[in-house]
């Protein structure tokens, strides 16, 4: 998947972030959880929900709003 949600287990943000993107008809993306993953917990851990484009990397850090995420989905490079 192009858009991936990093989110953490038991996060009431996280779980906003998922209704924001549900509100915003956002394309399909991955979850990826960063409770397990040292390396992504270094990053992430902090900062969570981050929405990242894979494909050019740039990151939507919280808080966000469906336009935003509209916004971050439409500028994404072909």
């Amino acid at each position: 998947m192009r858009f991936v949600l990093f989110q953490r287990d038991y996060c009431h943000l996280c779980d906003q972030a998922l209704a924001v993107m549900a509100e915003a008809r956002a394309p399909d993306f991955d979850s990826q959880w960063v409770d397990d993953d040292a390396m992504l917990e270094a990053r992430y851990g902090a900062r969570v929900p981050v929405l990242r484009d894979q494909m050019d990397g740039r990151e939507l850090d919280w808080p966000f709003d469906a336009a935003a995420v509209r916004g971050f989905v439409a500028s994404a490079t072909v």
